[in-house]
């Protein structure tokens, strides 16, 4: 698979799902849509010995395609299922210390940057991206307005990529795209049929592929 070098790209949040080999099933089947960079992984309300079995099909069906499979969880359950990384949604001193323990050996990112100030203390503990939104905070058709206006300010002037959770609606990606932000991040706008998954993922690519603005060299 060819991926788009100098536009906006597309991360993928997996769906809560109790069931693991139907959550790896319709993760795996959305990836066959088209180019996602990597694939954020929730631990949401499972216990730890649940997440790794999940973490377990996942991980490799995520990295199959191309994708980096980054969990948001416990840390050890990284080391256990070879995850190319940990997603933290904590403070910056969680980064902090993430980034000491594994910086050279895993893509440590994320943060609950919720304005300016928190989001500059993040980029000072120089993470591989910021996140900004929450990984479920998928709840209007559009990306939040906020998080939109912080992804415009971030891009122009800071180099760490950011991620941007976007909204229900497979359009709001190309919002994301316009502030000038590296990735988008969807969820239900993949995932609320799952068999239509992949033909959004495919249908996403093909917006950012003829709208979204294309990066400098």
């Amino acid at each position: 698979m060819t991926e788009p070098e100098n536009r906006c790209r597309l991360v993928l949040i997996v769906p809560d799902i109790a069931d693991a080999d139907e959550q790896a099933k319709i993760v795996g089947d959305a990836l066959k849509g088209g180019d996602v960079a990597s694939v954020i992984v929730p631990q949401y309300g499972l216990n730890d010995g649940e997440f790794q079995k999940h973490a377990e099909k996942l991980v490799p069906i995520i990295q199959e395609s191309g994708a980096a499979a980054l969990l948001a969880g416990d840390s050890r359950v990284v080391g256990r299922t070879k995850a190319d990384g940990l997603h933290l949604t904590g403070p910056a001193s969680e980064i902090s210390e993430a980034i000491d323990k594994y910086a050279d050996k895993l893509i440590v990112g994320g943060g609950n940057a919720a304005d300016r100030h928190h989001a500059l203390e993040i980029g000072e503990q120089r993470p591989d991206y910021i996140f900004f939104g929450k990984l479920e905070g998928d709840i209007k058709p559009e990306a939040h307005s906020k998080n939109l206006a912080l992804a415009e300010w971030w891009a122009s002037m800071i180099e760490i990529p950011c991620i941007v959770m976007g909204g229900t609606d497979p359009a709001s990606a190309l919002a994301v795209a316009e502030t000038g932000a590296e990735f988008v991040a969807l969820r239900l706008a993949v995932f609320a049929d799952a068999g239509r998954a992949p033909s959004v993922v495919a249908e996403v690519n093909g917006l950012l592929d003829e709208k979204a603005p294309r990066f400098e060299d």
